[in-house]
């Protein structure tokens, strides 16, 4: 890796969060690099079509516009540290608010933000370097939440920081080069569309499959066997990460949470809210304004 423009690093952190799930989590496609630090359990991490077997010490670095899923597969739920960050301050980037790549974004690639494109995206930490990104990963977390307006220093701070654990360990996972998972390019075109297309209440297995150019039936079983679920409930999954997003950011309704992230009614929004996060939004939206408050 050639190491000049690391000395010209000014990293701009976006978000902050702790996430726990026992299901499918997290995002498809960011505009920003994405910091994931595995607290507990183990996942399956499929990212740009290969395929990373992650486990509790693990880091993974994921370069903006790579496309990555998230499956956990251990017994425990998958508690991860995650923080979004462009590598270099840029007063207009640093408005945007929103971190998920949009058709928009996705055309404006921004050069020296893919300096990280050739490394392996995955390191392991031993135990001392652990306990020390916990902290320093927890104080990055307080200082997005409480938005003091030396904060920005300090998380700018504590991201170089943690590239650094990164890349001290990165060597130890050389030989680690991930697998291609089959049948890639027809999954990678229809969440693509899925992205582009979820708040459409119409969506559903046979346009998708259309779009992609390939039968339901074998759409349907390239998710499943690579990916081990449905088409239909990762249109979900998307369809609830978006309007956990906007229910946080607290602008909107929860009927118009609904309606902008492709729910025909309320009622088919709260009902499968529940079955995937495990509670109604209205008290999702409750205990996310308690987090906040907790934590200031």
């Amino acid at each position: 890796m050639v190491e000049s423009w690391m000395n010209s690093i000014s990293p701009f952190v976006r978000a902050a969060r702790i996430m726990k799930s026992s299901s499918l989590t997290g995002e498809w496609m960011d505009h920003d690099h994405v910091f994931t630090y595995i607290e507990q359990g183990e996942a399956e991490f499929f990212l740009s079509g290969v395929k990373y077997e992650a486990r509790e010490g693990d880091i993974l670095l994921m370069h903006p516009f790579m496309s990555h899923i998230i499956r956990s597969t251990s017994s425990v739920p998958l508690i991860q540290y995650i923080f979004h960050f462009d590598l270099f301050y840029d007063e207009e980037r640093s408005l945007l608010k929103y971190t998920n790549a949009t058709k928009r974004m996705r055309k404006k690639v921004v050069d020296r933000e893919m300096k990280l494109t050739s490394i392996v995206p995955i390191s392991h930490l031993q135990l001392a370097d652990r306990i020390d990104l916990k902290k320093r990963f927890l104080l990055l977390h307080k200082e997005f939440l409480d938005k003091r307006p030396s904060g920005s220093l300090m998380m700018k701070a504590i991201c170089l920081e943690l590239l650094h654990v990164f890349l001290k360990n990165q060597a130890d996972r050389k030989d680690d080069e991930g697998k291609m998972t089959k049948g890639w390019a027809f999954i990678e075109r229809a969440i693509n569309y899925i992205h582009d297309c979820f708040s459409d209440p119409q969506l559903n297995n046979a346009s998708i499959s259309e779009h992609v150019g390939v039968s339901t039936n074998h759409l349907s079983h390239l998710f499943k066997k690579q990916l081990g679920i449905s088409i239909h409930k990762y249109v979900t999954h998307i369809r609830i990460e978006q309007a956990k997003k906007r229910i946080v950011d607290g602008k909107l309704t929860l009927t118009e949470v609904a309606d902008e992230v492709g729910f025909s009614s309320i009622h088919l929004f709260s009902r499968s809210f529940k079955a995937t996060v495990g509670i109604i939004p209205s008290k999702f939206a409750a205990m996310q304004s308690a987090f906040i408050n907790e934590n200031r």
